[in-house]
């Protein structure tokens, strides 16, 4: 599968040849879902917590008498059928990360990489040598080329210069190849990888 490349300034620089291993599989949105979600969930702090009946601030006392009142008997206001009583069986800090095959995290990326060339939003970008460049004038380019949110894949290391330009553009986010993951690509709706990242991908992905 060929696709055009372009510089930063929206002119043409020849085309790149994208495996169809990689870039031209049907997505399958069940393995999607699965990578998402492990994503996800060990992203999540899992630092919930409740009170139970016995970290409760209550006098232990027995509240009135057993017999007599013509209502239910009690023991303690710290039951959890009380307002301010303790929580029963509520949530504890845990982790809520759970175990993927790495095979299947790595089709979920190819797959990812699929959808997105599938959709006509991948963009191939020669390289993005940020010497010298200015937030403002990035800005102007990237509004030029039409990325209200994308995301921008480049080679081993993301270029400095061009990332101290980059950074307070709303919408428009890089990382360096070992870094794309399936979530951060699927929730952008254009995809930009540089021809290093392009090199990358394909060795982090054979």
């Amino acid at each position: 599968m060929k696709a055009d490349a372009i510089k930063l300034d929206g002119k043409k620089a020849g085309s790149v040849e994208l495996p169809d291993a990689i870039f031209g599989l049907e997505p399958r949105a069940d393995i999607l879902h699965r990578v998402v979600r492990w994503q996800r969930n060990n992203a999540q702090a899992g630092t919930h917590k409740v009170k139970t009946r016995s970290e409760v601030n209550y006098s232990t006392k027995k509240i009135y008498r057993q017999k007599g009142t013509g209502g239910a008997r009690h023991g303690a206001r710290s039951a959890p059928i009380f307002r301010g009583g303790g929580v029963y069986k509520g949530p504890t800090p845990r982790s809520h990360g759970h175990d993927l095959p790495k095979k299947v995290r790595k089709l979920g990326l190819m797959h990812a990489l699929s959808a997105k060339a599938n959709a006509g939003e991948l963009v191939i970008l020669d390289n993005i040598d940020g010497k010298g460049l200015k937030t403002k004038a990035l800005a102007a380019q990237v509004k030029e080329l039409g990325w209200k949110r994308a995301l921008i894949i480049d080679g081993a290391e993301v270029n400095a210069d061009f990332a101290q330009a980059a950074r307070n553009i709303a919408g428009l986010d890089i990382l360096p190849t070992m870094g794309a993951n399936v979530f951060d690509i699927l929730k952008r709706d254009t995809l930009v990888i540089t021809k290093a990242g392009l090199e990358a991908l394909e060795a982090r992905l054979s």
